[in-house]
């Protein structure tokens, strides 16, 4: 295939960025999208001009560094994937591909395509996570009984992989589905109950301290979130955190 790319260039998060246009040719099929860039960049070398910055580790859909909003959408036009998993067959020969970072004011640009996302580690570090007694009167997590349907949704919430996909689908860079998965992934589970009035409280202000935008239930991050993340967990967040306020 070929193809034309209009890439965000930008050298840092204070410098004004653009677009600029990329022609590549011989694009496979079976190639994924980041492969794609790879090719592109090994030519850009080639020629002396400066390679096209994008995050990435892992390339197996896990880690959720891959964040690239891909015709307007994050990650692209597939569902449930990572744009490590998506495919140039989801092209046609001839068309235009227009790449950009997540927009967000708490995702800031590092360069070109990389954005700054520690701001959904300090979230996760407000509260998102069981404290651990190690007097050595710790009691064995598999001897405590759960109700298999809260197992299975605290296993659902817990494939989050933080990719920043649902900020960057909100029209609001609302990271409610983050931080409300991060919760209901403990807030199910009798070892999170210990800790769950402080957790939620201290997760939400965290939020609200990044400068994310509020969640108008649109329904976009669901949509667009690679792992599926339902909107159930919002919900349940909203009631944790109802319930924290009032203790």
């Amino acid at each position: 295939m070929n193809l034309t790319l209009k890439i965000w260039r930008q050298k840092n998060a204070t410098t004004k960025g653009k677009l600029q246009t990329y022609p590549i040719s011989d694009v496979s099929p079976d190639m994924s999208f980041l492969e794609m860039l790879d090719v592109l960049n090994e030519e850009l070398i080639e020629k002396g001009e400066e390679p096209v910055v994008f995050d990435h580790d892992c390339r197996e859909g896990i880690c959720g560094t891959c964040s690239l909003q891909i015709n307007g959408e994050p990650h692209g036009p597939d569902r449930a994937i990572t744009t490590c998993q998506l495919h140039m067959r989801m092209f046609k020969d001839g068309d235009t591909i227009t790449i950009e970072p997540f927009r967000a004011a708490a995702f800031p640009v590092i360069k070109d395509l990389m954005v700054n996302r520690d701001s959904f580690e300090r979230i996760q570090q407000a509260g998102g996570y069981v404290s651990v007694n190690t007097s050595g009167n710790t009691q064995d997590a598999n001897s405590i009984p759960v109700q298999k349907n809260n197992a299975d949704d605290a296993f659902d919430a817990a494939t989050c992989i933080g990719c920043g996909a649902c900020v960057a689908a909100c029209k609001n860079a609302s990271a409610m589905l983050f931080t409300a998965a991060k919760v209901s992934q403990f807030a199910l589970l009798p070892q999170g109950k210990v800790e769950a009035t402080r957790r939620v409280l201290a997760m939400v202000e965290q939020m609200d301290k990044e400068g994310f935008g509020n969640c108008t239930n649109t329904g976009a991050c669901e949509i667009e979130c690679p792992k599926g993340i339902s909107l159930d967990n919002i919900a349940r967040m909203n009631r944790e955190y109802l319930s924290a306020s009032m203790k």
